[in-house]
């Protein structure tokens, strides 16, 4: 009954996954391929968490 009210890490995370990309995208079109690697790489160690944690659930 407690948890009713509680909030889905995993949602929280695949939102923010998808903010990543989004601003990924962003700095590849303005041209910044470094800041675009680093951004991706910070999204894919979130997709790794996102991926361990669905496999925890199962």
């Amino acid at each position: 009954m407690f948890g009713l009210f509680k909030k889905d890490p995993l949602k929280k995370m695949e939102k923010e996954h998808a903010k990543m990309l989004e601003e990924a995208m962003q700095i590849q079109r303005s041209g910044d391929i470094k800041g675009y690697a680093a951004k991706m790489a910070e999204a894919d160690e979130l997709e790794k968490k996102i991926m361990a944690l669905r496999e925890e659930k199962k």
